[in-house]
């Protein structure tokens, strides 16, 4: 009799085990312990993010994905690089011209630098080309960019950016020949590419953090 009461006390436990733990599966979490309320979600990429320096010389073109940075100046200086060698610093094109923005070299000597292999080789080096070289073109177009923004030319509006754009293509010069002449003198670069498609690609970035400087030096 003992031994019988022994097994059902058994038996009663047994299921009251599994009970609880079926029902303890089903449990309803409570996903308000886990807000991100008050968490900083908004993240950008800065101007100074380190970048590796050990690239090789190379015609090689490589795809590069980044996060999609808006109307931002790292944006614009990303959308044109991404254009001109889809981000490359190491590209060459058939013109000769160098590295992720694709500079020329009598370009590259008015910034200051006269080692184009050295160029190639430095990424660090090849951004800092890019802000004194537009600092420069904005000095230079400054009276233009006064008078032009905000008209319509050839049905685009014109903009600081696209101004700045089409000058790192075509150089101020032919720029402001476009511009004065409202758009009859279209230079094209040798592969075809115009002012005027510059101007509306790269159309109303926000281009203020570079300073119109008539000396500005890459080193």
């Amino acid at each position: 009799m003992i031994k019988n009461i022994a097994s059902y006390s058994a038996l009663t436990l047994t299921i009251s085990i599994l009970l609880y733990a079926s029902f303890s599966a089903n449990e309803t979490i409570d996903l308000s312990e886990y807000s991100t309320k008050g968490l900083e979600l908004n993240y950008s990429v800065g101007l100074d993010e380190g970048i590796a320096s050990n690239i090789d010389v190379s015609n090689e073109r490589t795809q590069t994905f980044s996060p999609y940075l808006g109307k931002s100046f790292v944006g614009f200086k990303e959308a044109l690089a991404f254009k001109e060698s889809r981000g490359n610093y190491a590209c060459i094109n058939r013109f000769g011209y160098l590295g992720k923005y694709q500079f020329g070299k009598e370009t590259l000597k008015l910034i200051g630098i006269h080692n184009p292999v050295k160029f190639l080789k430095d990424p660090k080096l090849q951004e800092k080309a890019f802000i004194a070289n537009a600092q420069r073109n904005k000095w230079i177009l400054r009276r233009d960019i006064k008078n032009f923004v905000g008209k319509r030319i050839n049905g685009i509006v014109v903009t600081e950016s696209g101004i700045l754009a089409a000058a790192h293509l075509a150089g101020p010069g032919n720029v402001k020949k476009y511009l004065r002449s409202y758009g009859l003198n279209n230079f094209a670069d040798g592969n075809g590419t115009t002012v005027s498609y510059y101007l509306k690609r790269f159309s109303g970035y926000d281009t203020t953090f570079l300073k119109p400087n008539r000396k500005a030096k890459a080193i």
